[in-house]
């Protein structure tokens, strides 16, 4: 499920678990959790759903991430002002418009840039999908996945310019199946490398349940794919969707 009622089951958050890989550190002003090697020149910039770069899932994810031999950035994009289960969305996007979260990005991919990183791939979560997508649109990114997006309108779709992989929920408010088809329509237009898979039902947030899902394939056959492949692979993985069937 993606839509407002995902706000009623945020992620538990527990201090001091010490199953984290990573650290927290400030990549241009911003507080990032940051996990993997440091000196890899392959980056991947994640950016958070409204709950923020805390959920622990969203950390595990980028700690699997990392494992597969990349240096994984997750920003606090939202300053400490994540949603809760009491949060007016509509008042809270006010203060965090998702549009606004490339030029949020932007400094951060360019110090990743500046310690030496060829390559980034950004994943987008729900909210973060528009921040990614904007980035899709020019050359800042080489490879997007965005995972269950909120606020990404066809017209995103027609300006990306790099492979992209898109999962939507089965039951979605913000990208329906039917419009996870526009888009492909629009990437096959546009000769787009992409990948999506129209129902996946899982999301960062506990308890959610989970269904069968589609995937469909343009020509995959990319260097870049394999960055697209472990956000997939290790967040497909974490919703205990079988990958071989």
């Amino acid at each position: 499920m993606s839509g407002p009622k995902c706000c009623q089951n945020p992620p538990v958050f527990s201090s001091g678990s010490g199953e984290e890989a990573g650290e927290v550190v400030q990549i241009a002003s911003f507080s990032s959790y940051v996990s993997g090697n440091p000196e890899s020149k392959i980056a991947v910039l994640l950016v958070s759903d409204v709950f923020g770069y805390e959920a622990p899932k969203l950390r595990k994810l980028a700690d699997k991430i990392a494992a597969a031999g990349y240096y994984v950035v997750v920003p606090d994009f939202l300053f400490g002002d994540y949603a809760t289960p009491e949060t007016q969305l509509d008042e809270w996007t006010k203060k965090h418009p998702p549009e606004q979260t490339v030029e949020l990005a932007k400094p951060v991919i360019q110090a990743l840039k500046e310690k030496g990183m060829s390559k980034i791939g950004s994943a987008g979560f729900c909210w973060g999908a528009k921040g990614v997508v904007d980035l899709a649109k020019g050359a800042e990114i080489q490879v997007a996945a965005l995972l269950h997006p909120a606020f990404v309108t066809l017209d995103d779709i027609k300006g990306v310019k790099v492979p992209i992989a898109i999962l939507g929920a089965e039951f979605d408010e913000y990208s329906p199946p039917e419009l996870i088809k526009e888009f492909e329509a629009a990437l096959i237009a546009n000769e787009v490398i992409f990948l999506t898979i129209a129902k996946c039902t899982f999301c960062l947030a506990p308890k959610t349940l989970h269904s069968s899902f589609h995937i469909n394939f343009s020509i995959w056959k990319h260097i870049d794919a394999c960055i697209l492949y472990h956000i997939i692979y290790y967040f497909l993985k974490l919703s205990k969707i079988n990958l071989n069937n």
